[in-house]
C-alpha cells in the first residue's frame, strides 16, 4: 500500500527521502520501502514501452538531484585509463600500423588526432562491422601512440568515491536489469512456432531501457564497476531470476526461459545429470534437425547444378576425437551477464545490446567474465548464425564483439588454457562444415569414400563461416596460442581432417559435347573458402615456425599432412593415373605440406629428405598439382570452352595476386620438390603425357594425335615447354631471400604496366597474415620501390583524362632484371605478357640496343639451395634431350604447328642446362661407353656431351600418306649393311617414354603388390585403339643439336650471315649486348657458352662452320630452303606494305586532328576559320560539314554556326579582391556573398528602380552577371536544313549517352564537340566591308550629327511580314533558344514582366556577357593582344547580327534618346519630371558600356567605322566624367576644398577641357549645389578616403575607372571590323587601347606617361555638358546622400573569377564537414557535399532537402551557377559537375603522397591538394569547357 502512495508522489522528493532513509536507518525499513516501490514501478506485467519506469529509475539513481548533475558527479570519479569508445558500422576510425601490436587495432578520430602519428603508416577507414577505440590498451598498441588523455595514468589521482553516491544504483539497477531480462524472456518466440515472430517489436519497446544502460556505461569507471558487480554476482541472479514463490508471473517467466534453453539444445545442468550426460554436443537436441532442414533445402539447388543424386547427402558423424566431453557442455547461467548474452544471441545480436556489452569492456573484471561467457556460448552462437536469415548483419555484430576480446594475447591465452578455446573453435568449425558435405566425385566416381563441402550451400556461398574463421585466425596470431595448437596432436589431426573437407571441392568436368546450360558461379565460394578457412590459418601457423627451436612443430604438421594425404588417396581410390577431363583447383593438403616443407628448409635448417615420403608417394603427390598446370594450358587453348566463362574465371583466380602465394606458388614448389627427387626421365615423360603432346614429338612431318585437335597442339606444346622452363627457373621457394622475392615481384608487375602505388600494394602477394615479414607499405617496400622504379608525377592531359602518379621501371631494371618467366607466372590476362614484351621492345629501341622484335631476355638465376640440387637433373636427362632434338629438327624443317615461342622455350631450356651443369660433367673427356649404348639416342645424360652427338637415322611411325613413306628402300640400307643395322637401333621418342614408364612400374611394383597391374595395360591399349594403321619408316637425319642450332641461326638471320667462329671468342664485355636481341642473339649466346664449357663442342662448331661456308658462291637451294626464302621475302614485303599504309593513315589522322580536334584547350586553332569572312571574293563561302558542299549563306538556304548556348554565373561570382575566398573549416570562419559582382549589380538595379522610371532603368545597366547566356562555337558550319535532318536521325538513334536530343543537343558532326543550337550566318558581300571600314576626315561634330540621323532611321528597318524568309525564321528560333537557355528569374528584372523593355535589356546583356567573358578568358585585360584563338572560334559577329535584327523589332521610346543628352545641351531639363512620372536615370548613373552596346545594336547595319569611333569618343567623355564624380565623392571635405581651388586656376587655360584638374574642380563645385550628394558629417567619407590623394594616385584611379570601358570598346571594334589588337606591357595598356580606338591625344603634353584627360574630345563645351549632367543628380529631390553616393561610386573593376581556396590537407575538410549538420534540415547528411564556387554545404541525394522533386545539389546548382554546379563530395573526395540535366564525375583534386586519387576514401591515406588539378578545374569552369573536355556524362534526373 505504501508503495502505491509513494508512486503518486513527486519523484524527486521521494528519491531524496528514500536515499536519506537508506543512509540513516539500520533496520532496513528504507530498503524495504525501496523494494516495494520498485515492485510497483517495475511491474513486469506493464507494457515494456512505458517510459514512467525509466523516469523513476533516473530519479532514484540520482537520489533527488537532477540526473544530469548526477552524471557529472559520477564522471568526476572516472578512473578509466582506456578510451573504449564503441562505434557501429560506417563510423570513421583510424588504424596506425606503426603503433599497433595487433593488426586489428583501431582508434577513434579524437584519440588519433590527440596522439602524435606524424610519419607513421596510418589510414582512415570506414568501419564495416563496428569496433572500439583501443587507445590506452597496451596489449593491443604501443604506448607511444596513446593520445594525451590516455597517456597519463588517469586512475591514480582520482579521489575515492563517496559511499552514498552510488548506493541507490546498487539497489535499483539489479531490479532494472531483471526487468529487462523478464521482458526478453516474455517476448521471445521460437521460429518453429509458425507464427510470424516479431522480435523487432520487443526490441523496439526495450530500446529506451537498453539505451539507458548504455548511458550509464558512459559515466565512466565508477559506474561500470557497480554494473560489473551486479552483472557477475551469482547470488543476486539467484535471488531475482526465479522470482519468489508467490509470484506466479515470475515463475511462468522463468519457465519460458528454461524452455528457450532447452530448445537451443543447452540443457540446464540438473536435467543433464538426470539424462546421464550422454551427449557431447550441444547438438543433442537441435542440430541434426537443423541439418536435416538444410539438406532438404539444398536438394533443390543441387538439381539445377546438374548433379544427379547428389542431393541425398551422406552426413558424416563427427570423428570421436572431440577431446573433452565438456567442451560444448550444457550451459547453466549463473549470473545476469550470462543470461543477457544468451538473449543477445537468441535475438540475433541487436545493435543496442551489442554496444552495451562492449561499452563495459574497459572494466577489466568485466572483460574477463564476459570473455569467459562468450567462449562458453561459442558453439551456440555459431549454431544460431547458421540458422539465421540475416547472417550478414549477424556476422558483423559477432565479429564486432569477438575482435575486441581475442585481439588481446593475454586474454586469448587465458581462455585457451582455462576454457579450451582452441578445442571449441576447431570442433565448431568442423561441425559447421559437416552440415554441408557431399560425396567427392574425383577419380573413382562410384566408389569414392571422400567427402567435400558443397560450394553451392548458403553456408559457403554467403560466407557464413567468416566470423568463426576470422576469430580462429585472430587467436592463431598470438604465439602462445599457436604453440598450444601445434603441440596438441589430437587437435592437429582434427584440423587436418577439417582441411581435407576442402581437398578436391568444386570439381570441374570437361564438357566434350555441348555447351553447359547453367554456368554455376560457385567457384567464388570455393576460392574464398580455401583462402580464408585453410590458407590463412596456415600462414598464421607458419609465422610461428621460423626458428630452429620450432622444428618439432613443423615435423609434426608434415607427418599429419602426409598421413591425411595418404588417407585421401585411399578414399578417392587413386592408383597412378588421374581420371581424364577432371579438374579441381583445390588441394589445400598439398599446399600445407608444400609450405611447411619450404619453411622447414628455409628457416629451420631441417634436412629435406627427412620430411619426404617414399618414391611411390611422391609420384602420387605430384599428379594433381601437375594436372592443374596442364589444365591451365588446356583452358588457355580453348579446350574447356564448353564449360563456359567461369572456368576461365577459375584459371585467372588461381594465379591472381591475392591467391597466387597460397595456390600456384606452393603447387609449383611441390612439383619442384618431386622433380628433384624422382627419376628425371619419368618426370619429363609425365609432363608431356599430361600436356597430351607426346604424339606431336615425332620426327615425322605428319602424325596423329588421339587426344588433341590440330589447332590445340601448338598452344599445348608451348604450355608444356613454358611449364618446364618455369619449373626449372623459378626460385621463389628454392633459395631466394625475402627481399629478392619482393624485388622480383615488383619488377614483374612494373614491367607489365606502369602502376600506381596502391595497385602495386594490391598486386604484390603477401602472406595474408599481416604479421609476416614483409608488409607492403613497410619501409622495405618503399625502399625497394624507389630502388627499382621512377615516379612519374600525375600529369593532366588536355583531353581531360586525369593521370595518377605512376611508377615506371628504371632503365637498368629493363636492362638487367626484366624476367619474362616471372611475368608469365604472375599474369592474370595473357595480354599482360604481350604488354610487358612491347614495353621491353620500346625500351631497347629507345636506348638503341636492339631495333627489331626482341625475344624474351634470358636471365641468370639465384643459385639453388643445396637441398634442391636434384632439380638440375631434369635438364640433364635423355628424354628431355630427345625432345629438344626433335623440336629443333621439326622447326628447321618447317613442320606445321611449330612457333617462335616453341623455339624460344627450347633454347631457354638448353641455356638453363648449360648454366646449371651437373658437377661431374666438367671434365671434357667424353665417356667411352658411347659405342655400346644400345638403348637410346644419346650416349649419356650430360647436355654438354649430347649437344655435339650426331644422330644419323631415326625410325618413325607415320600415317601411310605421309611424305616420308618412300616406295623403295633408302639407298644407304642396301649399300652398307653396318649402317642398316644402326638404323634399326635408332629408337623413336615415344617408345622410349613407354619404356621409362615400364621401368618405373617395376620400381613401384616392388613396394606395392600387383594390385594395379590389371589397370595399366587397359589404359594404354585403350589409348591407341582409334588410330588408323601406322607405317614404320626410317628417316635419315645426320644432325646433332649443334648443327641444327647453326642451321636455325642461318634461317633466322635473313642476311644469310653465317655464324663466324670469331664470335665464340668475344670478350665477356659484350655480354650485355648478347642478353638483348632476337633468336639469332640467343643461338649465338648458346653456342658461345657451349664452346666455353667444352673443347669438344668448340671443335664441332668450328668444323660445322667450315663445312657451311663453301667458297663457291652459287648456293644450291634445297626446296625447303627455297620455301623459307620465299616465305621470308614475302613476309618482308608484306611488312613494308603494312608500314606504308600505317604511315599514310597516321598522316591523314594527324591532318584531321589538326583541323578538328580543337576541343581540348580553350586556345587551339580551328581549320574552318571565320576569318574567311575577310577574303576578297565577292561572297563569303561556308563549308557544310554534313553534306560537304561549299557555298554562301542565303535567305532561302541559310548556313549556321554550330554553337553551344549555356547559362553562366561565372561573371557574377567575381569579387573585388584578387585573392580567392577561403573555404571555412571551422565554425568561426564564414563566407559573405554580398561583395560579388552579381550581388552588387542586383543592389544597384533595385536602387535605381526605387527612384527612376522603369524603362529608363532597364537601359542604364546590364544584367546577365548571374544567369547570362554564353555562346561558344567549334567554328564549323552547316546548312540549317542539313542540321534538321541530322537531328531527326539522332532522334531515331538515341546513341548519344548523356545528351538529350529533345533539348536540341547534338555533337558537331565533324569534331564531335557538344552543341545545342545553330546560329545563322548573315548573307553578305565581303566587298561591303571596305566601304564601311575606311578612315574618315570628317570632324566630330559632323559625325555626331550623322549618328543622330542614323538613329532616327530606326523604324525604317525593313522587316515586314511579307519578307519573312527562312533566314529570319531561323533567327527567331535561335533567339528562342537563347531565351530558353537561362531561367525566367534571370530575365525578368522589370516591374512588368515580359515587357519589351525587359526583352531589350536581356538581348543587349547577352552581347555584354559574351564580351565580358572573352575579356576574362584573355586574362582580364588586352595586354596580350593578338587575335586570340578565342577569336577564331568566336561567334560574336554572328551573334551581334542576330541580336541586332531582333532588337530593331522594338520601337524604343525615341522621344528620349540618350544620344542627345550626350551631345547637346538642353534647356528644359525639368520638363520631363513635372508630369508626375518617375524621372529618367541621370547620365552619371548610367552604365557606359551598356549604352555603347545599345547604340551599336540599334543602329542600321552595317555600321560604318567612323560612326563607331564617334560613339566611343562621345561615351568616353561620359565615362571620364563619371570617374571624376566618383572621385569627388571619395575625397574628404578638406581635400575637396583644396582640389577645387587649385583646379579653378587652370580653367582659363587653352586646353582646360582636357585637363583633369580643371574638370575635377568643376565637378566638385557642380555637385555641391545639391544637398543630396555630400554629407556634412563626413563619416561616410572618412570610410572611403583612407589615404591622401596625390596627382599620380588620382590619375591612376581615373585610368582604372575608364579602362574596362576602353577594353570592351576595343574588343567590340575587333569583332565588328576585324582590327587587330596590339599587345603591350601592362602600364601602357591605357594609351595603346586609346590609340586603337582612334582617340587622338593632345600633342602639347610632354611625352611622359599618358594622361587619361588628354584623350577627351568633347562634342560641345565640356563645362556646360558636365554641369548639365551633374544637375540631373543634384536636382533629384527624393534621394538621400548615401543612395546617390552608392550610385556615383560605381567601381567597374573586378578581379578574375576564382573557385574557393581549399586547405592543403584533406583531413581538415573531412573532419569538419563529415559530421556537420545541414543548415536546412538540421541533420547530418549521409552524403555531404560542398559547392566549390560559394562554399554552401548541401545534402547530396538527400530526400530531406528535396523541393518539388529537385534534390538539393541540383537546386543549388541552379541558384548558384545557373545550372552549373561544382561539388566536392566530402565522403568520397571526388568532384562532381552538374551541367543542366546531366552530371559527370570530374575526378579528385586531392591526391595522396604517391600522386593518386583515393575515391570513396577506401585507402584512407592522407590526401593533399594538387594545385595543378585545381587550377585546371577552375580554368574549365571559367572557360565553360566542362561539356567538351569531360566525356562521361549521364542524366541525374534531379536526384543529386
Amino acid at each position: 500500500m505504501m508503495a502505491a502512495s509513494l508512486v503518486r508522489r513527486d519523484k524527486k522528493a521521494t528519491a531524496a527521502q528514500l536515499k536519506a532513509d537508506l543512509n540513516r536507518t539500520d533496520d532496513g525499513s528504507g530498503a524495504r520501502m525501496l523494494q516495494d516501490l520498485l515492485d510497483c514501478v517495475l511491474n513486469p506485467e506493464m507494457q515494456a514501452g512505458d517510459t514512467e519506469a525509466l523516469e523513476w529509475c533516473k530519479c532514484l539513481l540520482a537520489g533527488g538531484d537532477a540526473f544530469d548533475e548526477f552524471c557529472k558527479t559520477v564522471r568526476s570519479y572516472d578512473n578509466a585509463t582506456l578510451c573504449g569508445l564503441v562505434w557501429t558500422a560506417n563510423f570513421v576510425a583510424y588504424r596506425c600500423r606503426t603503433c599497433g601490436i595487433s593488426p586489428c587495432m583501431s582508434l577513434c578520430a579524437e584519440c588519433f588526432n590527440n596522439g602524435d602519428h606524424t610519419g607513421h603508416d596510418f589510414n582512415m577507414f570506414r568501419s564495416q562491422a563496428g569496433g572500439a577505440c583501443d587507445c590506452g590498451d597496451s596489449n593491443v598498441m604501443r604506448e607511444s601512440g596513446f593520445c594525451r588523455r590516455h597517456r597519463s595514468k588517469t586512475g591514480e589521482n582520482v579521489p575515492s568515491i563517496p559511499r552514498d553516491l552510488l548506493l541507490m544504483s546498487e539497489m535499483v539497477l539489479p531490479r532494472f536489469i531483471i526487468h529487462i531480462v523478464q521482458h526478453l524472456r516474455e517476448g521471445y518466440t521460437e521460429p518453429e512456432a509458425g507464427a510470424e515472430r516479431d522480435l523487432q517489436k520487443v526490441l523496439q519497446q526495450l530500446e529506451p531501457h537498453i539505451s539507458f544502460l548504455e548511458e550509464l556505461t558512459k559515466m565512466g569507471g565508477a559506474m561500470r564497476t557497480v554494473l560489473t558487480k551486479i552483472l557477475t554476482n551469482q547470488q543476486t541472479f539467484k535471488d531475482l531470476s526465479m522470482g519468489q514463490e508467490d509470484n506466479v508471473y515470475a515463475k511462468k517467466n522463468y519457465d519460458k526461459y528454461l524452455a528457450a534453453l532447452k530448445s537451443s539444445g543447452l540443457v540446464s545442468a540438473e536435467e543433464k545429470a538426470g539424462a546421464g550426460g550422454a551427449d557431447a554436443l550441444p547438438g543433442a537436441h537441435s542440430l541434426p534437425g537443423a541439418a536435416a532442414e538444410a539438406s532438404a533445402g539444398s536438394v533443390k539447388e543441387e538439381d539445377q547444378d546438374g548433379g544427379q543424386n547428389v542431393g541425398q547427402r551422406k552426413r558424416v558423424k563427427l570423428s570421436s576425437s572431440t577431446k573433452d566431453k565438456s567442451i560444448m557442455d550444457a550451459l547453466k547461467h549463473k549470473c545476469f551477464l550470462e543470461e543477457l548474452l544468451f538473449w543477445t544471441i537468441k535475438y540475433e545480436f541487436p545493435q543496442k545490446m551489442v554496444t552495451f556489452l562492449l561499452n563495459m569492456l574497459p572494466d577489466q573484471d568485466y572483460k574477463i567474465a564476459f570473455t569467459k561467457t562468450f567462449v562458453q556460448h561459442y558453439a551456440f552462437i555459431m549454431e544460431t548464425l547458421m540458422r539465421s536469415h540475416e547472417s550478414d548483419t549477424m556476422s558483423n555484430r559477432i565479429v564486432h564483439i569477438s575482435v575486441q576480446l581475442f585481439s588481446n594475447e593475454e586474454l586469448a591465452r587465458h581462455m585457451t588454457e582455462e576454457c579450451q578455446l582452441l578445442d571449441i573453435m576447431v570442433t565448431v568449425l568442423h561441425y559447421m562444415m559437416e552440415s554441408c558435405l557431399i560425396k567427392c566425385e574425383l577419380q573413382d566416381e562410384e566408389n569414392s569414400r571422400h567427402v567435400v563441402v558443397n560450394c553451392g550451400e548458403p553456408l559457403l556461398k554467403n560466407n557464413t563461416y567468416w566470423p568463426l574463421v576470422s576469430d580462429f585466425i585472430n587467436i592463431l596470431s598470438h604465439q602462445s596460442v599457436a604453440k598450444r595448437f601445434l603441440e596438441d596432436h589430437s587437435l592437429l589431426i582434427l584440423w587436418m581432417s577439417f582441411v581435407s573437407f576442402f581437398q578436391g571441392m568444386n570439381l570441374n568436368k570437361r564438357e566434350l559435347n555441348e555447351h553447359v546450360e547453367f554456368e554455376s558461379q560457385t567457384y567464388y565460394a570455393a576460392f574464398a573458402a580455401e583462402l580464408e578457412a585453410c590458407a590463412q590459418p596456415m600462414w598464421g601457423l607458419l609465422t610461428h615456425c621460423k626458428v630452429k627451436e620450432t622444428q618439432e612443430y613443423t615435423k609434426t604438421v608434415v607427418r599429419y599432412c602426409l598421413e591425411t594425404l595418404q588417407m585421401w588417396f585411399d578414399a578417392i581410390g587413386f592408383v597412378d593415373e588421374p581420371a581424364p577431363n577432371q579438374l579441381t583447383f583445390h588441394l589445400p593438403l598439398h599446399r600445407y605440406y608444400a609450405m611447411f616443407l619450404s619453411k622447414a628448409v628455409k628457416c629451420q635448417g631441417i634436412d629435406l629428405d627427412s620430411l619426404l615420403p617414399d618414391q611411390e608417394m611422391l609420384m602420387k603427390i605430384m599428379v594433381h598439382p601437375l594436372q592443374i598446370q596442364a589444365s591451365l594450358s588446356e583452358i588457355h587453348s580453348n579446350m574447356w570452352v564448353r564449360n563456359g566463362l567461369q572456368i576461365k574465371g577459375q584459371a585467372m583466380t588461381y594465379v591472381q595476386s591475392h591467391f597466387c602465394n597460397s595456390m600456384i606458388d606452393p603447387d609449383i614448389f611441390l612439383l619442384q620438390v618431386c622433380a628433384s627427387r624422382l627419376d628425371p626421365d619419368y618426370f619429363i615423360s609425365c609432363v608431356f603425357e599430361r600436356f597430351k603432346v607426346v604424339d606431336l614429338l615425332t620426327m615425322a612431318s605428319k602424325h596423329q594425335n588421339a587426344v588433341l585437335e590440330p589447332e590445340q597442339e601448338r598452344p599445348m606444346l608451348e604450355g608444356a615447354l613454358t611449364f618446364l622452363v618455369l619449373l626449372t627457373s623459378l626460385r621463389i621457394h628454392l633459395g631466394m631471400a625475402d627481399d629478392e622475392i619482393l624485388r622480383a615481384e615488383m619488377v614483374s608487375q612494373l614491367c607489365m604496366n606502369d602502376r600506381t602505388h596502391s595497385s602495386l600494394l594490391d598486386l604484390i602477394p603477401e602472406n595474408p597474415n599481416p604479421k609476416s615479414g614483409i608488409i607492403p607499405g613497410s619501409c622495405s617496400f618503399e625502399a625497394m620501390l624507389s630502388a627499382v622504379a621512377d615516379f612519374k608525377a600525375p600529369v593532366f592531359e588536355p583531353g581531360g583524362s586525369m593521370q595518377q602518379g605512376m611508377y615506371t621501371p628504371k632503365a637498368e631494371v629493363w636492362e638487367k632484371e626484366f624476367d619474362p618467366i616471372m611475368v608469365v607466372l604472375r599474369t592474370v590476362y595473357r595480354r599482360d605478357v604481350q604488354s610487358a614484351m612491347d614495353r621491353y621492345a620500346a625500351f631497347l629501341k629507345q636506348t638503341g640496343m636492339h631495333s627489331g622484335n626482341p625475344w624474351p631476355p634470358y636471365k641468370e638465376r639465384t643459385p639453388l639451395h643445396p637441398c634442391y640440387r636434384g632439380l638440375v637433373k631434369l635438364l640433364h636427362c635423355k628424354t628431355l634431350h630427345i625432345v629438344i632434338f626433335t623440336l629443333l629438327y621439326k622447326i628447321s624443317m618447317d613442320h606445321p604447328n611449330m612457333s617462335e615461342h616453341v623455339l624460344c622455350m627450347v633454347l631457354y631450356l638448353i641455356e638453363l642446362g648449360l648454366d646449371n651443369l651437373v658437377q661431374e660433367d666438367r671434365e671434357d673427356e667424353e665417356p667411352s661407353i658411347e659405342e655400346h649404348c644400345h638403348d637410346s639416342w644419346f650416349p649419356g645424360t650430360s647436355l654438354l656431351s649430347n649437344l655435339h652427338h650426331v644422330i644419323n637415322f631415326v625410325r618413325v611411325r607415320v600415317p601411310e600418306n605421309a611424305p616420308e613413306v618412300k616406295k623403295e628402300p633408302p639407298p644407304s640400307t642396301s649399300s652398307d649393311p653396318a649402317a642398316a643395322g644402326q638404323n634399326l637401333r635408332e629408337a623413336q621418342v615415344f617408345s622410349l617414354v613407354a619404356e621409362r614408364r615400364r621401368k618405373f612400374q617395376e620400381i613401384i611394383n616392388r613396394s606395392s603388390r600387383e594390385a594395379d597391374q590389371a589397370v595399366r595395360p587397359k589404359a594404354s591399349s585403350g589409348r591407341w585403339a582409334p588410330t588408323p594403321p601406322l607405317v614404320t619408316e626410317i628417316l635419315e637425319v645426320r644432325e646433332s643439336m649443334l648443327s641444327l642450332l647453326l642451321k636455325l641461326h642461318r634461317k633466322l638471320s635473313a642476311l644469310q650471315d653465317p655464324f663466324s667462329p670469331e664470335r665464340l671468342d668475344e670478350p665477356p664485355a659484350s655480354a650485355t649486348r648478347r642478353t638483348h636481341g632476337d633468336g639469332v642473339t640467343a643461338i649465338e649466346r648458346i653456342l658461345a657458352k657451349a664452346a666455353a664449357h667444352s673443347r669438344h663442342s668448340r671443335r664441332s662448331i668450328l668444323e660445322l662452320c667450315a663445312r657451311n661456308a663453301p667458297p663457291v658462291p652459287p648456293r644450291k637451294h634445297s626446296p625447303s630452303d627455297k620455301k623459307t626464302m620465299d616465305k621470308e621475302e614475302r613476309r618482308q614485303k608484306a611488312r613494308e606494305r603494312q608500314q606504308k599504309l600505317l604511315a599514310e593513315f597516321a598522316s591523314r589522322q594527324k591532318s584531321f586532328m589538326e583541323t578538328a580536334m580543337d576541343v581540348e584547350s580553350p586556345d587551339g586553332d580551328v581549320a574552318m576559320d571565320l576569318d574567311a569572312l575577310e577574303q576578297p571574293e565577292s561572297e563569303v563561302l561556308y563549308d557544310c560539314v554534313i553534306c560537304g558542299q561549299s557555298g554562301p549563306s542565303t535567305d532561302d538556304r541559310p548556313t549556321g554556326l554550330v554553337v553551344l548556348l549555356q547559362a553562366t554565373s561565372v561573371l557574377g561570382h567575381r569579387c573585388r579582391n584578387t585573392e580567392p575566398k577561403k573555404l571555412p573549416t571551422s565554425d568561426e570562419e564564414h563566407i559573405y556573398p554580398a561583395d560579388t559582382c552579381g550581388a552588387v549589380h542586383d543592389v544597384r538595379l533595385t536602387l535605381l528602380q526605387r527612384f527612376f522610371k522603369d524603362s529608363s532603368c532597364l537601359q542604364s545597366v546590364s544584367i546577365g552577371w548571374d544567369g547570362g547566356v554564353y555562346v561558344q562555337t567549334c567554328g564549323h558550319t552547316l546548312h540549317i536544313d542539313c542540321h534538321k535532318s541530322y537531328m531527326e536521325s539522332l532522334r531515331n538513334d538515341q546513341v548519344l549517352q548523356g545528351s538529350s536530343v529533345e533539348k536540341g543537343e547534338f555533337t558537331c558532326p565533324l569534331c564531335r564537340q557538344f552543341a545545342n543550337s545553330v546560329l545563322p550566318c548573315q548573307p553578305g558581300q565581303a566587298t561591303e566591308r571596305g566601304v564601311w571600314h575606311g578612315h574618315t576626315n570628317k570632324g566630330l561634330t559632323v559625325l555626331v550629327k550623322e549618328v543622330e540621323e542614323l538613329q532616327d532611321q530606326l523604324g525604317a528597318f525593313p522587316v515586314s511580314a511579307a519578307t519573312e524568309s527562312n533566314l529570319t525564321k531561323e533567327m527567331e528560333s535561335v533567339i528562342k533558344d537563347i531565351k530558353n537557355t537561362t531561367q525566367k528569374k534571370y530575365m525578368d528584372y522589370g516591374k512588368t514582366p515580359g515587357s519589351p523593355d525587359n526583352d531589350f535589356l536581356f538581348m543587349y546583356s547577352v552581347a555584354r556577357t559574351n564580351l565580358e567573358l572573352e575579356l576574362v578568358h584573355r586574362g582580364g585585360d588586352l595586354c596580350c593582344g593578338g587575335a586570340s584563338a578565342a577569336a577564331k572560334r568566336s561567334c560574336l559577329n554572328q551573334l551581334f547580327h542576330v541580336l541586332a535584327v531582333h532588337m530593331r523589332l522594338y520601337s524604343i521610346d525615341s522621344a528620349y534618346n540618350p544620344w542627345t543628352r550626350l551631345t547637346q545641351i538642353t534647356c528644359s531639363r525639368h520638363a520631363d519630371t513635372c508630369n508626375g512620372d518617375s524621372p529618367e536615370v541621370p547620365m552619371l548613373f548610367r552604365d557606359v558600356p551598356s549604352l555603347l552596346i545599345i547604340f551599336v545594336l540599334t543602329m542600321p547595319q552595317p555600321l560604318r567605322k567612323e560612326h563607331f569611333t564617334c560613339m566611343v569618343k562621345v561615351l568616353y567623355t561620359l565615362q571620364f566624367t563619371q570617374a571624376l564624380t566618383a572621385l569627388c565623392v571619395r575625397l574628404g571635405p578638406d581635400e575637396r576644398q583644396a582640389w577645387s581651388t587649385s583646379g579653378a586656376l587652370k580653367k582659363g587655360l587653352a586646353n582646360a577641357d582636357r585637363c583633369w584638374e580643371a574638370l575635377l574642380s568643376h565637378a566638385i563645385n557642380e555637385l555641391s549645389r545639391g544637398r543630396n550628394v555630400y554629407e556634412d558629417d563626413g563619416d561616410h567619407m572618412s570610410m572611403l578616403s583612407s589615404s591622401v590623394w596625390s596627382p599620380q594616385s588620382i590619375e591612376y584611379s581615373l585610368q582604372q575607372f575608364c579602362l574596362p570601358f576602353l577594353r570592351l570598346s576595343c574588343l567590340l571594334q575587333h569583332h565588328l571590323y576585324g582590327d587587330n589588337l596590339a599587345g603591350c606591357p601592362k602600364e601602357d595598356e591605357f594609351s595603346v587601347l586609346a590609340g586603337c580606338l582612334g582617340f587622338s591625344p593632345l600633342a602639347l603634353l610632354p611625352s611622359g606617361p599618358s594622361y587619361s584627360a588628354s584623350f577627351l574630345e568633347w562634342p560641345v563645351c565640356a563645362f556646360d555638358l558636365m554641369s548639365q549632367w551633374c544637375a540631373e543628380v543634384t536636382g533629384l529631390a527624393g534621394m538621400q546622400a548615401d543612395d546617390s553616393q552608392t550610385l556615383l561610386v560605381q567601381d567597374p573593376q573586378w578581379a578574375a573569377p576564382h573557385l574557393l581556396q581549399l586547405p592543403e590537407n584533406y583531413n581538415t575538410i573531412f573532419q569538419y564537414y563529415h559530421r556537420k549538420a545541414c543548415s536546412y534540415c538540421k541533420k547530418v547528411p549521409k552524403d555531404p557535399a560542398l559547392c566549390l564556387v560559394c562554399g554552401t554545404f548541401v545534402c547530396l541525394k538527400g530526400m530531406c532537402c528535396k523541393q518539388q522533386s529537385f534534390c538539393e545539389c541540383v537546386l543549388h546548382s541552379q541558384a548558384c551557377g545557373a545550372a552549373t554546379g561544382i561539388f566536392l563530395l566530402i565522403n568520397a573526395s571526388v568532384i562532381i559537375i552538374i551541367r543542366g540535366h546531366r552530371f559527370c564525375l570530374w575526378g579528385s583534386v586531392y591526391l595522396d603522397a604517391h600522386g593518386e586519387e583515393d575515391r570513396d576514401l577506401r585507402r584512407g591515406k592522407p590526401l593533399f591538394l594538387c594545385e595543378e588539378r585545381y587550377r585546371v578545374l577552375g580554368q574549365q569552369w571559367v572557360s565553360h569547357t566542362f561539356d567538351h573536355i569531360n566525356k562521361r556524362w549521364g542524366p541525374h534526373y534531379n536526384g543529386l
